[in-house]
């Protein structure tokens, strides 16, 4: 079984482009590290996060350069993160963007995770945790993923000099020269050896409006997403699958049990004998994904309490306030006012 997962190729492309700044072939590169060819040409294919990880560690070996996942990051475009890219462009806000980036973050691979925290006042700290365990390998990755979220996310704005109020590396801190492509790159401060990774974006930058969003095409492209999260889901547990699916239904209102059962092959009786095998039940996930999507409905769009409580099929808003706040011991209104 394949203990890292899956990374999707953009993720990979991202650096074998920065690879050929250094003279390194991309056909050599993936022949010297057993990675198929066909990676080059077919922008869905996935790898297994073992053969992403080697290539990571043979360009470490063969660049010996300590900023060379930093220097990937310069190479990030919206098809460096799959579906996810495109979703973001779309969004209203920088805000936005960063919420919905922890859902569908798996499109792009299992290489890591990424957790959100608001900060009491209004900025949000954005850490992501890498799955990768060699040592010469999670600096890169690391200095990559919080580089691209960087450079993506000037290009979003339209601020190329929107900076971060702080980061955050686990790893130590580079020597003297690396360090002034780090501030180059960053330009705001920096502490290295910490317990996790992660960018602090401040209120302003947060609520700063993309280029040109787009709700009606965001909601098409998130449907998109909820159907390949169903897809690539097949090799997780079956909770996961079973929420994923439910996500994607959930457009039309709720599903079914006998039609989450249908799409993920097999009847209800055994769904149910199944998901009872790992604790949790359908009524359990369907609320956690009610509970998901209220948060994100309230954070990220201005629709009425009544109206998000009539998407997420519940009869009356009375019912869905009730729910919310067993859910977070406060009401949807006091939820949103305290997001803002």
């Amino acid at each position: 079984m394949n203990h890292l997962g899956y990374a999707s190729s953009p993720a990979i492309l991202q650096y074998l482009k920065a690879a050929s700044d250094f003279g390194l072939e991309p056909e050599h590169i993936l022949n010297a590290t057993q990675v198929s060819l066909e990676i080059l040409n077919n922008d869905v294919k996935r790898i297994t996060g073992e053969e992403f990880q080697r290539v990571l560690a043979y360009l470490a070996k063969a660049t010996q350069d300590p900023c060379f996942g930093l220097k990937s990051s310069r190479y990030v475009q919206a098809g460096s993160y799959s579906v996810l890219g495109y979703m973001v462009m779309n969004c209203k806000s920088l805000k936005e963007a960063i919420r919905i980036t922890p859902v569908y973050e798996q499109l792009v691979g299992d290489m890591g995770h990424t957790d959100i925290h608001a900060l009491e006042d209004g900025a949000l700290e954005m850490r992501w945790h890498c799955h990768y365990p060699n040592p010469s390998v999670r600096p890169h990755m690391i200095a990559n993923v919080l580089g691209s979220w960087i450079n993506f996310a000037r290009f979003l704005v339209d601020k190329p000099n929107g900076n971060p109020r702080k980061i955050y590396f686990e790893f130590d801190q580079p020597d003297h020269n690396a360090m002034l492509q780090f501030q180059s790159m960053f330009q705001c401060p920096m502490e290295f050896n910490c317990d996790y990774s992660a960018l602090v974006i401040d209120q302003k930058l947060l609520a700063l409006p993309m280029r040109q969003p787009d709700e009606q095409l965001l909601k098409t492209l998130e449907n998109h997403a909820d159907i390949l999260m169903a897809n690539i889901s097949d090799k997780q547990p079956l909770p996961m699958q079973t929420k994923n699916v439910i996500k994607g239904l959930l457009v039309e209102g709720i599903p079914r049990k006998e039609m989450v059962a249908k799409r993920l092959g097999m009847s209800e009786r055994t769904m149910q004998r199944r998901l009872q095998q790992h604790d949790t039940s359908y009524q359990n996930i369907l609320d956690d994904v009610r509970q998901e999507q209220a948060k994100h409905l309230l954070i990220s769009t201005e629709l009425s309490i009544q109206d998000i409580a009539a998407r997420l099929g519940f009869s009356e808003p009375r019912s869905f306030h009730r729910s919310f706040k067993s859910w977070l011991g406060i009401t949807p209104g006091e939820f949103r006012e305290r997001e803002k």
